[in-house]
């Protein structure tokens, strides 16, 4: 590693809070599927930030989109209506079929939006008695990391010494429906859900899981909340994950790549019902609704269309997927995936995920554990059949190979 990469990371472990423990390179270009480091050394980003840059690294449509707003207007807050907001509403509810949109910013505003609306329409129309508003969520799930959203988190390390936490939600296991029928009160309103647990190895519920929830929801009067920030805007084959399963949220949550990477977006998604409850004054965002906000995230939406990107994903999905389930290493418990989104998870014995993810950085392929043993990888949506051989023949290499 050479001294400038090293006087990077330590001028940031000097200066930075250790919140985070990245893979060791620093990158300084990006394009397509492609990034370089600092030494112009390249590599197939196999994370795109989370799914936030799914249309690719500095997608030339978005970025000029982006340069044309930042020339006009970029911030009026909601005081002033602006010339971009009501186009981006008009144009992610045809996309999504929605009645009404909450533009935020970060993917977790967006879920503690979503907490606190319904909530109101619990008291309000639902007739929940004040105070007693319950929201279930399942275990191993990841929201973000806010105070409020990590008081229901299961996961130790985010939620130690971050008490006292706020009440109102019941945990229960991910894709058992029956924990859910019995978890259901009078005073329940939402049921907030990842279509599949990215953060936790990319869990997927068995198949008819969310039809049942869905029955179960509408039978009992309950908000099916979809946190859709990972999977949602192609990165599973289609447009949202729900549609694999042919149903439609009450709320859904997107995020990340709304803006394909450039700009901090997210949205909440409802019907009239939930989001309708809200009255001016009861909660905004000054940067949300932007319209340089609003510029990008149109652009965003629309090349993922255009250019045919959630299509792709399923077919190179499917590829990647087949490819990954032909390694034969010990090393390999099990691989998942559906679309662009796929894991493969390690026996305990092969010594952990983030030494195989430092060996692939070597062979230029960035990929990020997570939960200790498994490797998540989700390149951005526009790569190709040939680049998706290039990643499997290095990854067998890797999985391959004997660390003792």
């Amino acid at each position: 590693m050479s001294s400038s990469i090293i006087d990077f990371v330590a001028t940031e472990a000097r200066f930075g809070a250790h919140n985070y423990e990245p893979i060791r390179v620093v990158l300084s270009r990006g394009e397509g599927v492609w990034v370089w480091d600092t030494e112009g050394n390249r590599y197939l980003d196999c994370l795109s930030a989370y799914s936030a840059v799914s249309q690719g690294h500095c997608h030339p449509k978005i970025l000029a989109a982006m340069i044309e707003q930042a020339h006009r207007l970029t911030l009026t807050s909601r005081a002033f209506h602006n010339d971009q907001l009501a186009l981006f509403y008009e144009e992610i509810a045809a996309l999504t079929g929605s009645h009404k949109v909450l533009p935020m910013n970060s993917g977790a505003e967006a879920v503690e939006s979503a907490i606190k609306s319904v909530r109101k329409w619990g008291y309000e129309v639902k007739g929940v008695p004040d105070g007693q508003a319950e929201v279930i969520v399942c275990a191993n799930n990841f929201h973000g990391r806010t105070l409020g959203i990590v008081g229901f988190s299961t996961a130790p390390e985010t939620r130690t010494h971050f008490g006292p936490f706020a009440p109102g939600f019941r945990i229960i296991p991910f894709g058992d429906a029956a924990a859910l029928q019995d978890a259901i009160t009078p005073n329940t309103v939402a049921f907030l859900v990842e279509p599949i647990q990215g953060e936790a190895g990319v869990i997927i519920p068995p198949a008819g899981y969310f039809t049942e929830v869905r029955q179960l929801c509408t039978a009992n009067n309950v908000m099916l909340v979809l946190d859709e920030i990972q999977t949602g805007l192609g990165r599973t084959g289609k447009l949202l994950a729900e549609q694999h399963e042919g149903i439609e949220a009450d709320v859904t949550l997107l995020g990340k790549a709304l803006s394909g990477g450039f700009y901090p977006v997210s949205a909440v998604l409802s019907n009239n019902d939930v989001l309708g409850t809200l009255r001016p004054g009861q909660h905004g965002s000054t940067f949300g609704g932007n319209p340089l906000a609003c510029a990008v995230a149109r652009a965003a939406l629309r090349v993922l269309v255009e250019e045919g990107m959630i299509e792709n994903a399923a077919r190179q999905g499917a590829r990647f997927l087949e490819g990954l389930k032909g390694i034969r290493a010990n090393t390999i418990r099990e691989v998942r995936g559906r679309g662009l989104m796929l894991a493969v998870e390690l026996h305990p014995e092969a010594g952990g995920a983030r030494r195989y993810c430092e060996a692939l950085r070597g062979k230029g392929i960035l990929a990020k554990d997570t939960h200790e043993h498994t490797i998540r990888i989700a390149p951005p949506l526009v790569i190709t059949s040939d680049q998706v051989d290039w990643a499997l023949e290095r990854l067998a290499t890797t999985l391959t190979h004997d660390f003792s």
